[in-house]
């Protein structure tokens, strides 16, 4: 089990992909990783909080003003152990949020507290993706560290256009996180 021992936290946003996370936090638990999935309130409309808090085996933070029972904020005790921050998948919003050290929600005050490597996901509609201001979050999210796992190009998006903006596949995500820890 590659993961053994490795803290991730799954941050969710409001891409209708947002259901394949459900799979992502299913195949990391299984290998080993301790799971904790945060999800943006967009994202909470599009699957269960309670289908990746079974999966995952830990619950899912999803309020910033509803966090643990303990003293220290909840958000801050998870960005503590992080020992990888991944968000599939991240919507241009949050990217933006990210870029601009904006924490609205749980999710972002996670990745302004904490000092884990970032893997982000993308995943919108390719005009979203490829409009300037988003290309212009990537880079500066890039030059600061983050790893990026591009979305796929061609086949259908959910919008109905076609081309690229396709949440990358699951077990690709996977892939790159198995080898972000051998390294």
């Amino acid at each position: 089990m590659p993961l053994v021992g490795k803290t991730i936290i799954l941050g969710v946003t409001g891409s209708i992909a947002a259901y394949k996370a459900a799979d992502l936090a299913s195949q990391l638990t299984r290998m080993g990783a301790e799971v904790h999935c945060v999800m943006t309130h967009s994202a909470a409309k599009i699957v269960g909080p309670i289908t990746l808090q079974t999966l995952s085996r830990n619950p899912v933070g999803v309020d910033l003003w509803r966090e643990g029972e303990g003293w220290q904020p909840g958000h801050i005790e998870l960005a503590d152990k992080a020992d990888l921050l991944l968000v599939a998948p991240a919507t241009a919003n949050t990217i933006a949020c990210f870029a601009q050290g904006l924490a609205p929600d749980l999710l972002c005050s996670i990745y302004l507290a904490t000092l884990a490597p970032v893997m982000i996901a993308p995943a919108m509609n390719g005009k979203m993706f490829r409009h300037p201001a988003t290309q212009s979050n990537i880079k500066l999210l890039r030059e600061r560290g983050a790893t990026f796992i591009e979305p796929q190009a061609g086949g259908m998006l959910a919008c109905g256009y076609e081309g690229e903006g396709k949440l990358a596949p699951v077990e690709q995500i996977i892939a790159r996180v198995v080898a972000f820890f051998r390294e």
